[in-house]
Order: structure tokens, then sequence, then C-alpha cells
């Protein structure tokens, strides 16, 4: 945790945004067509958070209370009242209070949950690098922004978060942990139980 709370607007979505990932999103909506806009001219990050209840079109969702700052990395708006966003992920954080606008729009006031040390790779948790380095070397890494940190536990664990087809409700838990090397402890676990299943 560190300073002031922050206010932010909030997108929650059916997916979970780590730092240093890149989401793609298709923006149509007219009230975040006007959040993106606003973060645009302020040069400001928005909150992503995975959606507890409710849809990410319509009537505003109610959002998990950990999500990931995204800051604008590119945009276009190739078909008209459509706009087509890249985002990267910053800081987690955590939601205080939240309150929703006339406009449909949530917005938060959030803490800055701590930034996580830059631990080694554990020695029994080298199957998540091997097979990170499989999915880059494979040509996956179009989703994943250079440079590579395969040596910090943190990195590889929120890459392999983001690739590994695991349900929302767990990406969820990893977000929330604040050990990179927990994380992928964990996702390594997952992974062995995986291969034992199969056999």
């Amino acid at each position: 945790m560190s300073g002031e709370p922050l206010e932010i607007a909030l997108f929650p979505l059916h997916t979970v945004l780590f730092p240093g990932g890149l989401l793609p999103l298709r923006v149509f909506e007219q009230r975040y067509m006007q959040m993106v806009s606003a973060c645009l001219r302020a040069s400001e990050p928005f909150g992503v958070c995975l959606i507890r209840e409710g849809k990410e079109v319509g009537a505003p969702a109610l959002p998990h209370s950990v999500g990931c700052l995204a800051r604008i990395a590119q945009w276009d708006m190739q078909q008209l009242g459509v706009l087509n966003v890249v985002a990267h992920g910053e800081r987690r954080f955590r939601i205080l209070e939240r309150r929703v606008q006339a406009d449909g729009l949530a917005r938060a006031d959030i803490e800055l949950l701590a930034e996580e040390s830059n631990e080694a790779v554990p020695e029994d948790s080298a199957l998540g690098v091997r097979l990170l380095r499989a999915i880059v070397d494979e040509g996956a890494a179009g989703s994943i922004e250079e440079p590579f940190h395969f040596d910090s536990a943190s990195w590889v664990s929120a890459r392999l978060a983001e690739i590994l087809p695991l349900l929302p409700a767990m990406k969820q838990k990893l977000l929330e942990m604040d050990s990179g090397s927990t994380r992928l402890d964990t996702i390594c676990e997952f992974l062995r139980e995986q291969q034992l299943a199969r056999k």
C-alpha cells in the first residue's frame, strides 16, 4: 500500500489483467468511449477489474475489489463508433469505495498495492519457465511485450497466468497474490496436476 487514495474510472471485464500484460479491447459503449477519450486527453490510466456479478454490456457490473491499472498504449478507429484499444497493465490496486455515475460509468477511490519484489525463479518452478519459453518460441510472443524476463518469478508467473486457459476465478486469485514466487509455484503445481491427469 502506498500514498493517498486515487480516483479512477473502472472498466469491469470478464478477464483479468496483470502488471506488464497487454489487453486488446473493442470499445463501443458511449460511457467507455468517453472514458477512453478522457484517459487519452489526461494521460491517465483506468482500472480493469474482473466482473463478480453482471455483464460487460448494459447495467453496471459489480467488480472484484482487486484489479490492475491499465494505460492506453495504442488506439485506432477503423470503424465508426468502435474504438480498438491496446492497454498496458501497470500497478495492482484495491477498490476502497465505488460509485456509479448517471451515464453508468463506475468510478472508484483506490489504493495501490505494493509492487512485487523482483524474486528469482525458484528451482522447483523451472517447469513454468520452460513452458513460457516454448510458448514464446512457437510464436505467441505477439501477446507478450518485450523485453522478456525469464529470470523473474513475478514476470513469468504473470505471463503464464494470462496465457494459460485458467478459469477467471483462478486468474483473479493469482492476481491477488502478493508474491511472484508463490504465484508461480501455484501455477506449476496446477501444471503438474494436469500432466498427471493426462497419464
